[in-house]
């Protein structure tokens, strides 16, 4: 039996934060219903790339769901909500702090109708706040609690981030650990509650170590300088002769002993206490010598914590993810089969029965 077949989830929410919650609560056997805006329904259905005309990003995100197509702002549209309020254990949505009490489905308006209704706000800022109705996406909450700043180029610029930090460890993660905290909670209790999931609070625990300082030393992290920014050998990426990369982190004394070893560093520089940059010096021409594919052979069997820098596509081919069945489960999607998004629930909760396919829009409108 999967731990949430008895829960009905009524999402509201579009995109990415909400859908990528509601996917793992699908996982988990809930029953997720998507309240879609007619004639087009999730703005994700529209993005590019698509499979014959139906959006990959959508599929991904939204397999296993169902779909009931409504505005909101119509009319009659609480009439036809109002079962399923009725009936919902949990509630989620993403839009600005206001828009759904204008609508007349603030939490305390579902609560009137469901007392144990969990209803979960996703929003960038909170609810309260010179920036509560302040727009945004993954990069400028990056950019606003200090997170983007740690991670620059040689000329000292930011990084563009390749993942959306914000919207899923910021958003979807803590959205779907706070609802089943809340489930928990209800079943001692009885009593359902409101959940809000500040995307943009909630990077600050990823500078636990930076917060530490600051608050405890008045010492600031600097770009660069840090251990985790570059501040450090042991923790770096070099160059290799044929222009690949190692991700190099050996930042315990017994791999960096291994390390430097292997590299044969003269103790002067091995002991990279004495002078930092110039142990990264020698470490960068070592590296330079080799090609890739020859320092993992003489990594062999070490414990140095080194990696090649791959492509998505050098790791997808790793024979370590078939063996784990990491990207067993399949998606459907415009008359082709992939593999579907590798879910956080652990194989031993998951639902045997979620559908292999995100839903057409208004699959439950009548």
């Amino acid at each position: 039996m999967s731990p949430l077949n008895d829960i009905l989830v009524l999402d509201f929410s579009t995109l990415l934060p909400g859908p990528m919650a509601t996917l793992f609560l699908a996982d988990a056997g809930a029953r997720v219903i998507k309240i879609e805006r007619p004639p087009t329904g999730d703005e994700m259905r529209l993005y590019q790339p698509s499979v014959q005309n139906e959006g990959i990003n959508f599929g991904m995100l939204n397999r296993g769901k169902e779909s009931l197509s409504l505005n909101i702002k119509d009319a009659d549209a609480m009439a036809r909500l109002r079962p399923l309020l009725e009936q919902a254990d949990v509630i989620i949505e993403q839009f600005r702090p206001g828009v759904m009490a204008r609508l007349g489905l603030a939490h305390d308006d579902v609560r009137a109708l469901n007392p144990d209704i969990i209803y979960c706000s996703i929003n960038g800022w909170g609810s309260t706040g010179p920036k509560a109705t302040l727009a945004g996406h993954d990069l400028n909450y990056m950019a606003e609690t200090g997170v983007l700043g740690l991670s620059v180029d040689s000329t000292g610029a930011p990084i563009l981030p390749p993942i959306l930090a914000a919207d899923i460890a910021g958003g979807a993660y803590p959205a779907l650990i706070n609802i089943l905290l809340a489930l928990r909670r209800r079943d001692q209790t009885g009593e359902g509650c409101l959940i809000e999931v500040a995307m943009g609070e909630n990077l600050f625990p990823f500078l636990y170590w930076a917060l530490g300082n600051a608050n405890a030393l008045d010492r600031w992290p600097v770009a660069g300088g840090e251990t985790v920014t570059g501040g450090t050998p042991r923790y770096q990426i070099y160059r290799t002769l044929d222009n690949r990369h190692l991700a190099a982190a050996p930042l315990e004394d017994r791999f960096w002993a291994n390390f430097v070893a292997v590299l044969g560093l003269p103790p002067e520089l091995a002991d990279d206490h004495r002078d930092p940059a110039a142990t990264r010096a020698a470490v960068a021409e070592v590296i330079a010598r080799k090609n890739a594919a020859e320092w993992m052979q003489a990594f062999e069997g070490m414990d140095v914590c080194c990696s090649i820098v791959l492509t998505l596509q050098e790791a997808l081919q790793d024979p370590h993810w078939a063996a784990r069945n990491t990207f067993s489960r399949s998606l459907q999607l415009g008359g082709k089969t992939i593999p579907a998004l590798p879910s956080i629930i652990a194989p031993a909760l998951r639902s045997t029965t979620v559908a292999p396919q995100a839903p057409e829009l208004g699959s439950l409108t009548p």
